[in-house]
């Protein structure tokens, strides 16, 4: 499950004192302008409105201080709780005298089982960050896209190389012919309302863009795209582009409300996985304190406080119960990286096999040249033939007629869609992938295939068009194969002379691509013995399965 929380981690160079002061303000006003009453705030827990507690705790020591404020708000019965924090740290001395600000904003469902409603940006981090200069390594947070001229190329790619930043930055460009300061109010800011203290906002000015594209040639963007560069980011590697997803201007400007949806998801993901910065990991758990109340006789307050207690128990139920999720979350992403991890090793080890096999054949060849007299020819660098790739999926739907033995049945406006996300070696892949299918197509429908695409892929007779077989899956899991709906999404259609109800279970599968949450997959058919095709029923994002 996605992380449905909001979390913003930045640090500030105000002393710790001014920040509390700081923040404290803030929080005051926050609490105003949701009518509660912030009056006689103390240690331990206030209740601000007839739905809402704010507790407050404190502490100063040899290793630091820390101040924290939660709100927690039930408006009914069935909305669930919305838990606020907002901790204030001094740092370490490793931190240079910076102090950390924290806030965690969460969702606490009412029944177990009941999904968590996701958290917005609230009011209160555009506050802080418009009254705090927050930083995130070297860069600025706000709430604003700052302008990036062509001076400032060299300091950006800096910030993105940062080895301590946290954050994405995320990097918006302006179409030619449009008016820089329109886009960016009309489009751009929009986009970037649910990214303020989750990611670092810049926007290219038409002149810097050209130098920081070649500054940065294999993370490139341009033409009023968007793109997120998350941390670890390595200019000189051209495998490393696809971790940065690019949102095309064709994306954004079908629907804003949802691009800006999609654009904050990773950034939202990343800042809830991210382990914290040592100083807030050091802060203690919170322990919520009923504040005494003398009110009354010795019975009424028994009885205040055994309610007081009680309903810390039940936020205490609830909150492990969250957490246990959060685990299970982690475990079945911990799994999903471990099958991953297990299908490249499985890649290299094939191709470490190939590798070696063409090398004795090239020694075996060089050996009969030499015999033969031919010293020269042995040596001589052969020329293997260019395979001509498609440069978007677009042109690769147009090219299929190169293939004559396979028949794409799918939806090809989901394919086109994937070049506004693709990254630079799924076309190469996918192509890779349909000329392996064309040639055991071909092969079928002549009788000379023995087994299935997984078998020829192995064998020998791949050779002259080789696909990895760590690529290749040529059926679903249980649970997918029997789940009503995830089975329905690989129903895919056929001509009805293949199957007379126009569709069949696609559960063969190519592995384009991953590293992302496109991960995009080809699903086929194989009816080579009866009608001389392969049909391609899908070629788009990865379809659900129970890890989505």
């Amino acid at each position: 499950m996605e992380p449905r929380g909001y979390r913003m981690v930045v640090s500030t160079e105000l002393n710790y004192v001014d920040t509390c002061a700081v923040a404290e303000r803030q929080l005051m006003d926050w609490l105003r302008d949701k009518g509660y009453d912030p009056s006689g705030l103390d240690e331990g827990r206030t209740k601000v409105a007839a739905h809402a507690t704010l507790d407050r705790d404190s502490e100063s020591g040899q290793k630091g201080a820390h101040s924290r404020w939660r709100m927690r708000e039930t408006p009914s019965a069935t909305s669930g709780t919305w838990q606020s924090t907002l901790v204030v740290r001094s740092g370490l001395p490793e931190d240079e005298g910076r102090t950390w600000i924290q806030v965690d904003i969460e969702h606490q469902p009412s029944r177990e089982g009941q999904f968590p409603t996701r958290a917005n940006t609230p009011h209160l981090v555009r506050s802080l960050l418009e009254h705090v200069e927050a930083r995130d390594g070297q860069a600025d947070v706000s709430t604003e896209p700052a302008f990036i001229e062509a001076d400032d190329i060299d300091d950006l790619i800096e910030e993105l190389c940062d080895a301590h930043r946290r954050m994405p930055v995320v990097v918006a460009t302006v179409p030619y012919g449009k008016d820089l300061d329109d886009w960016s109010r009309d489009v751009v800011e929009p986009l970037f309302r649910n990214l303020h203290g989750l990611a670092v906002l810049y926007v290219l000015t038409p002149d810097a863009q050209t130098k920081f594209n070649n500054a940065l040639e294999y993370h490139p963007v341009f033409g009023g795209g968007v793109r997120t560069y998350v941390p670890g980011l390595d200019p000189a590697w051209k495998p490393d582009a696809q971790r940065h997803p690019v949102m095309s201007r064709r994306t954004i400007e079908a629907d804003r409300r949802r691009a800006a949806s999609i654009l904050a998801a990773l950034p939202q993901r990343l800042s809830s996985r991210q382990a914290l910065p040592a100083a807030l990991l050091s802060v203690p758990r919170h322990r919520t304190r009923p504040r005494p109340n003398r009110d009354g006789t010795d019975v009424v307050q028994l009885r205040n406080d055994n309610a007081a207690l009680t309903a810390l128990l039940d936020e205490a139920e609830r909150a492990e119960a969250m957490r246990v999720d959060e685990i299970n979350d982690l475990y079945a992403e911990l799994s999903k990286t471990e099958r991953a991890s297990d299908e490249l090793r499985g890649e290299n080890e094939e191709l470490y096999d190939k590798f070696q096999e063409s090398q004795r054949v090239i020694r075996f060849l060089r050996e009969q040249l030499q015999s033969m007299g031919e010293f020269a020819a042995s040596y001589a660098q052969a020329e293997a033939p260019a395979v001509s790739y498609p440069t978007t999926f677009a042109e690769l739907l147009d090219r299929l007629d190169e293939l004559p033995f396979l028949s794409f049945t799918g939806n090809a406006k989901t394919t086109r869609a994937l070049d506004s996300q693709s990254v630079d070696n799924w076309l190469n892949v996918a192509w890779d992938g349909l000329m392996a299918l064309n040639h055991f197509a071909e092969a079928s429908a002549d009788g000379t295939a023995s087994g299935d695409f997984l078998s020829w892929c192995k064998s020998e007779a791949s050779s002259t068009f080789p696909f990895p077989a760590a690529k290749v899956a040529m059926r679903e899991s249980d649970t997918v194969a029997k789940n009503g709906k995830l089975r329905g999404e690989r129903m895919l259609p056929v001509p009805k002379e293949v199957d007379e109800n126009g569709q069949v279970f696609m559960q063969a599968h190519l592995k384009i691509g991953g590293g992302n949450t496109i991960a995009p997959r080809l699903h086929f058919y194989e009816d080579g013995p009866r009608s001389g095709k392969l049909y391609v029923g899908y070629l788009g994002p990865h379809l659900r399965n129970t890890l989505t």
